[in-house]
């Protein structure tokens, strides 16, 4: 009988001529659901785990406000209320850290929090808790063998991300058949599609896609413009709305990713060059858009830090010379004093030389790109296609140069699937450009038959998206993206303590998101900075190390780190079996060690009767 009605379905969709569309349909869900079987995995990038905790405090009515606390974010509010209050009388003690209720967030843009905190509010995250003996309290689903598999928040803001990737698919056919013909736009859809690149991105957490989405709304509306001017179809006013509009929509951009801001530039210089007669009219009009929708953000940051990004603004002093790694957000009173000019320029030339050695040459996520460099040196006689491509290179250097400047820690560990790949947003305009010079090459060729071209064309894309259908071949992903993170254990040991506790931990960000505790980042040293959080802050209940710290480089991050590193703390508790006299935290349960180190100053489990959540063998 189903049978019977599907092939029903299919005689009626043939003769209404949407049949080749239904079958595009049931391909594209097969590529979904067969990709997301195969290599869907919880989050691993701490600026997902980071902006989803936030999304989740908006979505519970805590405002802006974050789980996860930067010893550097502590140092920002302090230094304010002291310009505020004045130094601190001796004997008093005032919450100028913000600890002692919800903390501020001084790290995020909001935009992202909030699109992900009204999906939260569609599918609450605490229905999923999960239990200390692995096994999730809900939905068999995300079970696999009776124990942990899948945490399903991280799924469904993968599932969230995964819409918005083919929203920028449909955007991608668009504006190529538009610019082009419905060739190229068919085919640099179907590359998009098939990039594995922008698969990770979608699965990560991270706001890459809602930023490509809005990168490529930002691009439409300058096409839509540049056209209405350059055919005088469009009324004056009419073209001060869009131009208004583009800065309102490219202050949102940077509301979802500081960096984007930056696009501002490139706006206003395509605006000069392209915009007409009313050019300098519309470029004010633009930049007043762009600074009347974000200022409220920054009179925010600034009235709570001093500063109008928070702790962002200092992503420049990341990773230089006086402060390798994360040590400035792990710093409770770094002296930024100590950073020079010179250092800064070594940062710049050395990123800028490391991005155009090994992300220019994959700027489309694949070779793709070389069509498009290449490309360049071919004449277009529509002025649109021009005029987008003068964009794009306005865009390059820009992006490549905030790239180099705000590269810190995250893209040490992550190179690619970060939030600092900035070049990736150009890269659906760059498939477009490249599947357009393709063509070109291919119209050259003589053909003995025009149809020859097809079976061409289908090895061109089957090439390039190769990586993304080798995949289902390849051995499946781990769901668990341990090491670091397994979402029972952390959850067992934030449910040894209570909601208001203060836990410090090298993955704050996770204790944060799948713990709901309060979490700090573990300070430069576990004796000096420990104490000063703990006995003039916020009493420290508990510590959580993971293999973070435990699998850390012996010499690099263990002895030359400081004197009573954490690494040191660690080393001193394996092979003496206790904890430094020195150190409050004095009971320890078993199961965590050497992969990991719990201490809490009571004994919380035993009243629990549960076994400690042993992590996957890796």
């Amino acid at each position: 009988m189903l049978y019977i009605r599907f092939m029903r379905l299919v005689v009626r969709l043939e003769e209404t001529g949407y049949l080749r569309y239904f079958l595009l349909t049931l391909a594209v869900a097969g590529l979904f659901l067969g990709y997301n079987l195969r290599n869907f995995q919880d989050m691993s990038n701490p600026e997902a785990m980071d902006t989803a905790q936030v999304a989740r405090n908006l979505a519970e009515h805590k405002g802006f406000s974050t789980l996860f606390v930067r010893p550097f974010s502590v140092c920002l509010l302090q230094r304010t209320a002291t310009e505020k209050y004045g130094p601190q009388k001796l004997g008093t003690k005032e919450d100028r850290g913000m600890l002692l209720g919800m903390h501020p967030d001084l790290a995020n843009p909001p935009v992202y929090p909030l699109v992900l905190a009204g999906l939260m509010k569609v599918m609450p995250p605490a229905k999923y808790e999960v239990a200390g003996n692995s096994k999730l309290i809900s939905p068999r689903l995300w079970n696999r063998g009776g124990g942990f598999w899948v945490y399903p928040p991280d799924f469904l803001i993968s599932l969230f991300n995964q819409a918005l990737f083919f929203g920028c698919v449909v955007i991608i056919f668009f504006l190529a058949r538009k610019l082009f013909d419905p060739l190229v736009g068919w085919t640099s859809a179907a590359l998009f599609l098939g990039t594995n690149l922008f698969w990770r991105f979608s699965m990560s957490g991270l706001s890459t896609m809602l930023v490509m989405f809005i990168f490529l709304l930002l691009v439409l509306c300058l096409m839509r413009l540049e056209r209405g001017i350059r055919e005088g179809l469009w009324a004056h006013r009419r073209q001060l709305l869009t131009a208004a509009g583009i800065g309102a929509l490219t202050a949102v951009g940077c509301l979802t990713r500081y960096s984007f801001g930056w696009l501002i530039i490139a706006v206003v210089l395509f605006l000069g060059f392209f915009a007409g007669q009313h050019r300098i009219v519309l470029c004010v009009t633009a930049l007043a858009a762009f600074t009347l929708v974000l200022s409220p953000w920054l009179m925010r940051n600034y009235r709570l830090s001093h500063t109008f990004f928070g702790t962002a603004q200092y992503a420049i002093y990341e990773t230089t010379p006086p402060f390798p790694e994360n040590r400035l957000e792990r710093s409770l009173d770094p002296d930024l004093n100590r950073v020079e000019a010179r250092q800064l320029w070594f940062k710049l030339v050395t990123n800028v030389r490391a991005i155009v050695e090994e992300q220019l040459p994959r700027l489309g996520g694949s070779w793709v790109s070389a069509f498009f460099l290449v490309g360049l040196l071919v004449m277009f006689q529509n002025p649109a296609l021009s005029r987008l491509r003068f964009f794009v290179l306005f865009c390059l250097p820009i992006l490549l140069v905030a790239q180099a400047l705000g590269r810190t820690q995250l893209s040490e560990d992550s190179p690619v699937i970060t939030s600092e790949n900035l070049l990736v947003l150009l890269a659906p305009l760059v498939i477009v450009f490249g599947v357009s010079f393709f063509f070109t090459l291919l119209d050259m060729i003589n053909l003995p038959a025009r149809e020859l071209r097809y079976p061409i064309i289908a090895v061109f894309c089957g090439i390039i998206c190769l990586p993304a259908v080798l995949n289902f071949f390849a051995p499946r992903t781990n769901a668990v993206a341990y090491p670091p993170y397994f979402p029972p254990q952390i959850q067992q040991i934030s449910n040894w303590v209570k909601e208001d506790d203060l836990i410090m931990s090298d993955v704050p960000w996770a204790v944060a998101w799948y713990g709901k505790r309060q979490a700090i980042w573990h300070t430069l040293d576990a004796q000096k900075e420990f104490f000063l959080i703990s006995d003039f802050q916020k009493e420290i209940k508990a510590i959580y190390l993971t293999p973070v710290t435990m699998d850390a480089r012996f010499l690099t991050q263990w002895v030359r780190a400081s004197e009573h590193s954490w690494g040191s703390f660690a080393l001193e508790f394996l092979l003496k079996k206790e904890l430094p006299p020195y150190f409050p935290l004095r009971r320890a349960p078993t199961g965590f060690l050497p992969e990991g180190l719990f201490a809490t100053d009571i004994d919380r489990w035993s009243a629990t009767q549960t076994p400690t959540a042993k992590a996957p063998t890796k």
